[in-house]
């Protein structure tokens, strides 16, 4: 199934952190947070301004970001989780 974001939404793929810590501790499943760190999968045309100029969004297909906690909706689509989000809720781009 594919799925095309509108306006200035983008589907995330969350990207998974390490289970280990800096000093070797293995951090169970049922203590970890979800992580906060994914990739871009998808990307909507953009919003309308006032003047009917389309506003691209600057993150592309590909992309690494960063993202709040508890930015997006999370939603299932072939069994894997994704998460939709304005591009507002997009902190920053990973290089």
């Amino acid at each position: 199934m594919k799925v095309r974001p509108l306006h200035d939404r983008v589907l995330v793929q969350r990207v998974e952190s390490d289970a280990k810590t800096a000093g070797g501790i293995i951090i169970p499943d049922t203590a970890k947070e979800k992580p906060q760190e994914g990739k871009v999968v998808a990307v909507g045309p953009g919003r309308m301004d006032k003047s009917g100029k389309r506003i691209v969004p600057e993150v592309k297909k590909g992309n690494r970001i960063l993202f709040g906690r508890y930015g997006g909706t999370e939603v299932k689509i072939d069994g894997e989780e994704y998460l939709i989000m304005g591009e507002e809720d997009i902190l920053g781009i990973i290089e």
